[in-house]
């Protein structure tokens, strides 16, 4: 029978369809290969090395020789980084002025390739470059929010092939991560616990959903996940702020990441995915009910009507035997 769990984390309820479940390797890409027909350098592509526009570098490591990353202003950005923070109020209609942040994350001198495919010192850099800008964002007083995140393949929202991540600093925080953070203050009022923290606990000591541990995280598959692999990676220390993570802690996240992303490229043949970094709100940042973490979203369904007329997802793969697969695999 059907059943329908709930993410104590999120509220969220999620139908985990077990008379339409699929097995994990019915998730495998059958499309051509990753590298296929892409070079590893391209003349026309804005990344590639040669073609720096040196105006828009915001960062760049290593700072002195050939550089291995950079982040530069996206070129057509989102929001704008000069301007007043202004709120607009007429009857029904609301608005605040577009300001803010919107940054590129140019992972590698490469243009194919891949987080899946790199050493785990590259995913450091883009981690700690995240860490960098994202500070010198949040010392800005018009920034409320800072999201991190990374698109991978076409259904994920990539417009450019060149690996890349990036960050976009809020003059607010979104609705969504609002109610998020309102559920685990809730639940730290009713138990006196960080959700979390007692959800990675849970799971570790479960077992069923973990793929991967280290000193500093635990990747597992939640157990009302919305999507087929869709996974948690969860600090053990508990922080509200991404910002706030220690350099030992970036270092082990970037192997357990790898790790994980290897395990889907291998599984899964480099399906499409992103991965954000949910951090805490600025005004948030030292809060003992929030937790940052990082989650993986892999596009191997579609959302349809259902999902965008209830909110709720249907899950047609079952998270103990996803998380059975990619534990399977060698890497």
């Amino acid at each position: 029978m059907p059943e329908i769990r709930q993410n104590i984390a999120t509220r969220e309820w999620v139908i985990i369809a077990t008379e339409r479940a699929k097995r994990p390797e019915e998730f495998i890409r059958h499309d051509r290969g990753w590298r296929e027909d892409r070079p590893a350098f391209d003349a026309s592509c804005p990344f590639c090395p040669g073609n720096e526009e040196l105006e828009l570098e915001r960062l760049r490591l290593p700072e002195e020789g050939p550089w291995q990353l950079r982040v530069v202003t996206n070129k057509y950005p989102a929001l704008q980084e000069t301007g007043e923070r202004l709120r607009h109020f007429h009857g029904v209609y609301r608005a605040i002025s577009g300001v803010g942040y919107h940054e590129v994350v140019i992972e590698s001198r490469l243009h194919n390739s891949s987080p899946a495919e790199t050493e785990p010192e590259s995913l450091e850099r883009v981690l700690t470059a995240f860490q960098i800008r994202g500070r010198i964002i949040e010392s800005d007083p018009r920034i409320e929010q800072t999201v991190f995140f990374k698109n991978h393949g076409r259904r994920a929202g990539t417009s450019l092939i060149h690996p890349h991540g990036q960050l976009v600093g809020l003059p607010i925080v979104p609705y969504n991560i609002r109610v998020r953070n309102e559920e685990a203050r809730r639940n730290f009022d009713d138990h006196g616990e960080c959700v979390f923290c007692r959800m990675r606990l849970e799971e570790e000591i479960d077992g069923k959903r973990i793929i991967a541990s280290s000193d500093y995280f635990t990747a597992f598959i939640p157990y009302a996940a919305y999507s087929p692999f869709h996974i948690w990676i969860v600090p053990r220390r508990h922080h509200a702020s991404f910002l706030d993570a220690a350099p030992d802690e970036i270092r082990d996240l970037s192997v357990v990441l790898r790790q994980v992303l290897r395990r889907l490229f291998i599984g899964l043949n480099n399906p499409d995915y992103n991965y954000i970094i949910r951090s805490a709100p600025k005004q948030e940042s030292c809060s003992l009910y929030l937790h940052w973490y990082m989650s993986i979203v892999t596009h191997v369904t579609r959302m349809a009507g259902f999902e965008m007329g209830s909110g709720m997802f249907i899950n047609t793969a079952l998270p103990e035997e996803s998380a059975a697969f990619l534990r399977s695999i060698e890497v």
